[in-house]
């Protein structure tokens, strides 16, 4: 009962979740967030060392990191308690929790978290809010400020506090490309691209008209804006242009993609070479795999241009950090203990580590210099493309359902007009989201690729016992993926393992009843 109360609270504050990524990763402020604090007088304070007590002692913890890096993170932690000078053993329970769902789950329940946990910046915020970070001292926070990134700093950062330290800064997306086939005198222009892809019958692959974080890139190269920020109760407050004329700019530059018959909406790199794509849209998470399907013919860069009536357009992307937080702790010779360790969790050394784990891009200034750093392609077309880029902040978690839904509607426009009304339809559901009834807010929902939908139509739930919710009688197809979901938005979702699981995959054809018990935090599909 406790985790529905709190994630009732949280849904109060309807803050977001942001998606990554591919993605994941998961939108846009040029600032630290602008969500006010809560709890701040409950946050321990620390120093460098957060305790003027010794801090010799085993501690017993939870660490939640990617799924890629759990190995990698356990040998640190082991090299930690090998090389710290203070007496501190951490006996760790290291879990795989992804960045873009922690933030979900430590609301849910702060006490059953991780005592250390990497999130999106895009988490940033409420995770502050929920009290659920403890923030650095200022010796802490002076040494991570010059040993960082200025944006990752900012990404850590509220009000002049710091309340996580920097991981990464390689959240972003830029394209991937087969020499082969893209020549370099074209890599600025998208027409010429499309063009290239055409006559050699491969595909230009990117997530337009499937994922707003990537539909989002033609927006920016107009000027256009989606900023969301919460008032002191929670409610958002929107400043988004992507109704206007330098909207209406971005869905011709984006037509000429979606109408070309060698365009597929996908981030998959192993769509390189044998995959039949010249083009892949997508991060510094993909390079590896690239790399090693195209080897000295892969080629990275930043996004193209696109020309509208004669003007020229460079597209834009999210840009955006990982962080390392550590969860508020009742004990301050505990809390200093995790710090020490989460000081060295980011420090240079292991974020070369990770770099070279796993292509992680560093935010310590020195490993930006390494020259294996410099010599990775992948993150040389990260850096070319921010000049370019929106620095993703809290957005409300509907937004990306709403949004993706303006390419799909400009796919199939066959005019200016229709694709002004894709943009006023995106209005109109904006407008829905921000005045949602308390009531619909509570609401819990079935969507899926189920009943004809694609993932775009919320089938209603209701409540037949205590936190028991049930939807009517659906005609499902085996092999069919849903999920539930309240609010008609992202922010909290169950699936096959719970809070952020994974699709629950339908067995077989059939009527079914889709049961949520949020007592055990499990999805039942029921035949009738």
């Amino acid at each position: 009962m406790k985790k529905v109360v709190a994630l009732i609270l949280a849904l109060a504050m309807i803050l977001s979740l942001a998606a990554c990524g591919g993605g994941g990763n998961t939108p846009s402020t040029t600032g630290a967030p602008t969500t006010t604090k809560s709890g701040e007088s409950q946050a321990p304070q620390t120093t460098q060392s957060g305790s003027d007590k010794p801090l010799a002692g085993t501690y017993d913890i939870t660490v939640w990191v990617a799924d890629a890096i759990v190995d990698l993170t356990k040998k640190q932690i082991d090299d930690y308690n090998k090389t710290n000078e203070d007496g501190i053993v951490i006996n760790a329970t290291v879990e795989p929790v992804g960045e873009g769902d922690a933030a979900t789950q430590m609301i849910t329940d702060v006490e059953a978290g991780g005592d250390i946990f990497c999130f999106a910046q895009d988490q940033f915020a409420r995770l502050v809010q929920a009290n659920a970070l403890s923030r650095l001292g200022d010796q802490a926070g002076a040494m991570v400020k010059a040993s960082n990134d200025e944006g990752a700093v900012l990404a850590a950062t509220l009000d002049g506090t710091m309340y996580a330290y920097p991981l990464t800064a390689d959240n972003g997306y830029f394209m991937y490309y087969d020499k082969r086939y893209i020549l370099e005198e074209d890599l600025g222009s998208l027409e010429k691209i499309i063009a290239d892809c055409e006559k050699n019958e491969k595909y230009f692959s990117m997530e337009t008209h499937t994922s707003a974080w990537y539909m989002a890139s033609f927006f920016f190269a107009t000027g256009c804006v989606s900023e969301w920020k919460t008032d002191k109760d929670g409610k958002w407050e929107l400043n988004d242009t992507f109704n206007s004329a330098n909207g209406l700019i971005a869905c011709k530059g984006m037509k000429k993609l979606l109408d070309s018959k060698f365009y597929i909406s996908s981030g998959d790199e192993a769509g390189l070479g044998s995959g039949g794509c010249a083009v892949v849209v997508s991060g510094p998470w993909a390079f590896k795999t690239a790399e090693g399907i195209l080897k000295e013919n892969l080629g990275a860069a930043p996004l193209p241009s696109f020309e509208v009536d004669g003007k020229s357009y460079h597209m834009g992307s999210y840009r955006g950090f990982k962080l390392l937080g550590v969860k508020t702790q009742g004990d301050p010779v505990r809390n200093a203990a995790l710090h020490k360790l989460a000081q060295y969790l980011t420090g240079e050394k292991a974020q070369m580590e990770r770099f070279d784990e796993a292509a992680w891009g560093p935010s310590n200034l020195e490993d930006q210099k390494n020259e294996k750093v410099l010599a990775n392609k992948g993150l040389t077309a990260l850096r070319e493309q921010y000049p370019y880029s929106t620095l993703q902040g809290q957005i409300g978690g509907a937004w990306w359902d709403i949004a993706k839904v303006i390419a799909a509607e400009v796919k199939e426009a066959k005019s200016d007009a229709d694709m002004q009304k894709a943009l006023d339809n995106y209005t109109k559901a904006l407008e829905e989201f921000i005045n949602m009834d308390p009531e619909a807010a509570k609401a819990w929902g079935v969507i899926g690729g189920i009943c004809g939908t694609s993932w775009d139509t919320d089938f209603p739930m209701k409540e037949v016992s205590a936190n028991v919710f049930e939807s009517d009688v659906l005609q499902l197809k085996a092999g069919e993926e849903l999920k539930c979901r309240q609010g008609a938005s992202w922010d909290v979702n169950y699936g096959e393992n719970g809070l952020n699981g994974a699709n629950v995959v339908v067995p077989a054809d059939g009527e079914y009843i889709v049961q949520l018990d949020l007592n055990t935090e499990t999805i039942t599909l029921k035949t009738k």
